[in-house]
Parts: structure tokens; C-alpha cells; sequence
């Protein structure tokens, strides 16, 4: 089964670690062995990953620096795509046996300069800040704020992404039986000019919306996001919480008020966009849990025959290093 598998910032980073070598490599090479086993499981993978926290810190060091040799976030972007891709492979290839074909891709997406999500920033990159020192650095570099469980995180611009640059020479390398790293972090947002010419843009893609886009066109049969939770839950957070086993996209995008923008809200437009445009499955579910949601035992699937939402009994159990923080957009500054 071709699958296109998206690693969020929580699979490659535990929420609240810092983002040392150490700890990156560490959640890296656990990312690779489960994607190894989907691999000799006799699955071909095509992998996409988020930046989020590697885009920030790259954003804060070149912040450091001289001010003529401040980088755009396109830049920074295409940094992180370098960075995460590398180590993504190095331990990819460490898993899988000598020879095999793993290829990373720098991708570009293209966006609409004229996209209404330049106006409204929602996209968290970088740390979380105490609010003193958020407060400070959104007054001094005129950076949107807004409140992310106990801290602060500075958001930008996530543009829909509207076609992958290289996509042809991308599914070339699929066809051809290769694992491709793509994409990463949404890939880098580009716009196209009047004269066709291509120009970066200051912006972050969302990856998963980028994700649904490559599953879509390199002809997936199964489109997984993977997250630190075990799923998407009704009531997140509440006393009535109840983790979604499987739906049809219809009634998924009938509670969609309830998945918010700064996480899973992201993730379940996008696996329904999957789903409505290709007649394939979706699924939304924590990375250690990968053989068992493709084998549709865990996770949340989004089925295109899936009916009304079905519900997990009991619930599963989260990964032991927590899950995904909601962002509420109305906390702000």
C-alpha cells in the first residue's frame, strides 16, 4: 500500500523539550524505526514532517545576527526542510538495510500572495515564551502573540498551499520505488508573478494541508498525520471527552468548530479534503501507534464510506509524554 505519512512537531520533538541535537536525534531515530517497520512490512512510504519549533529557532539565530543578514522565513523555511530531511534519512537509512533507496527533496509550494491568511497569523512557530519576554519581542519586531498553554508563541502566516513545484520529479522517484522525504514543513512558500517567475513568500505552509496535497497527487492509498495524541477527540480536554475511532468526512467537518485552528483543526480539514477528493482513507493518530492505525485498529480514521462518528471504547491510552496543547485563538496580543 503507498502511504503518505506526515510527522507533526510533536512526533520529532516532545512537547516542552528543548530543541537540542540530543533530544531531535533521539525522536528522530524513534520516528524512523516505526516508519522502517511500515516499510518492511511490505508499505512504500512517502514522508512529510513539520518545522515548527526548527523554523523558530532558526528564525531567533538569524534574529542575533547582523541586520543585513536577517533571513526571510522562505529561507528559514528551506533551512529546516535541509535540516529535519537530513536526519530524517541518516536514520532512515540506519533502520533499513544498506542500500536502500531514501532521497530527500527540498520542495516549494506554491501560494496566492493575495491568500487572506497574510492578515489573520495563526501558524505558531520558535518556543514558548513567558509573557513578559512574549510581550517584549512582539512590541520590538512587531511579532503576533498568542497564548500556548502556559507561555506564549509568536504566529505568522500559513497561506493554503495550491501545488507542489516538484511534484512530477517527486512521483518520478515514487514510481521508481523510492522512499521520498518532501515537503517538510509544508514545503517553501513560493508565489508565482505575472511573468511566471517564482519569488518566496514570508509565510509558513501547513504541513498537513501540503500533506493532503501530496497524498492527493502521488496517487496514495492512505493518508496518515501523526501527532503525540491517540487521536481526535470530541470535548478535548473536557470531562466528557470521547476519542473518535472512525467517521465519514461529513460528519468530521460537521464538529469542526470544535477541532481548533492551532491543532487538530488543521489536521481534520485537511484528512477530509483527502478523503472527499480521492475516494481513499485518512488517519490521525499518535506515531507509536503507526502498525496499528494502517492495520485500522487505532487512531481516528476518516473513511470515505465511514458514516457517522464512531468512538473508541474505552478510550486509548495517550503516549506517556502528553499531548497536543489547543491553542486558543482568541488569547492574543
Amino acid at each position: 500500500m503507498r502511504i503518505v505519512v506526515a510527522l507533526g512537531g510533536n512526533a520529532l520533538l516532545r512537547k516542552g523539550e528543548p530543541l537540542s541535537m540530543e533530544n531531535q536525534q533521539k525522536a528522530i531515530a524513534g520516528a524512523a524505526r516505526s516508519l522502517a517497520d511500515a516499510i518492511y512490512a511490505g508499505h512504500h512510504l512517502v514522508i512529510t514532517h513539520g518545522n515548527g519549533p526548527q523554523v523558530g529557532l532558526l528564525a531567533l539565530q538569524s534574529l542575533a545576527g547582523p541586520q543585513e543578514s536577517m533571513l526571510p522565513l522562505d529561507v528559514l523555511g528551506a533551512e529546516s526542510e535541509g535540516w529535519i530531511g537530513y536526519e530524517l534519512e541518516l536514520a532512515l537509512r540506519n533502520a533499513l538495510p544498506e542500500g536502500a533507496a531514501v532521497v530527500t527533496v527540498v520542495t516549494q509550494t506554491l501560494v496566492d500572495a493575495n491568500d487572506p491568511a497574510f492578515a489573520a497569523p495563526t501558524k505558531p512557530i520558535g518556543p514558548v515564551y513567558e509573557e513578559a519576554i512574549a510581550r517584549g519581542l512582539a512590541t520590538e519586531h512587531q511579532w503576533p502573540m498568542v497564548k500556548d498553554g502556559h507561555g506564549w508563541r509568536r504566529v505568522v502566516a500559513s497561506p493554503k498551499p495550491l501545488g507542489i513545484v516538484e511534484i512530477a520529479s517527486i512521483k518520478r522517484l515514487i514510481n521508481t520505488g523510492v522512499t521520498v522525504i518532501c515537503a517538510g514543513g509544508g514545503g517553501i512558500p513560493v508565489r508565482a508573478g505575472a511573468d511566471g517567475k517564482l519569488a518566496g513568500v514570508e509565510a509558513v505552509v501547513d504541513k498537513d494541508l501540503t500533506g493532503a496535497l501530496l497524498a492527493k497527487q502521488a496517487e496514495a492509498d492512505l493518508f496518515i498525520m501523526l501527532t503525540d495524541v491517540a487521536g481526535v477527540y470530541l470535548d478535548y480536554g473536557g470531562k466528557e471527552q470521547r476519542a473518535i475511532a472512525s467517521s465519514g468526512p461529513k460528519d468530521m467537518i460537521a464538529h469542526a468548530a470544535g477541532f481548533r485552528a492551532g491543532s487538530m483543526g488543521p489536521k481534520v480539514e485537511a484528512a477530509c479534503a483527502f478523503v472527499q477528493e480521492t475516494g481513499q482513507s485518512a488517519a490521525i493518530g499518535a506515531l507509536s501507534d503507526l502498525a496499528d492505525i494502517i492495520a485500522g485498529r487505532r487512531g481516528t480514521l476518516i473513511l470515505p464510506n465511514g458514516g457517522k462518528i464512531s468512538f473508541h471504547y474505552p478510550e486509548p491510552e495517550q503516549p506517556r509524554h502528553g499531548g497536543i496543547t489547543e491553542i486558543p485563538p482568541e488569547k492574543h496580543f
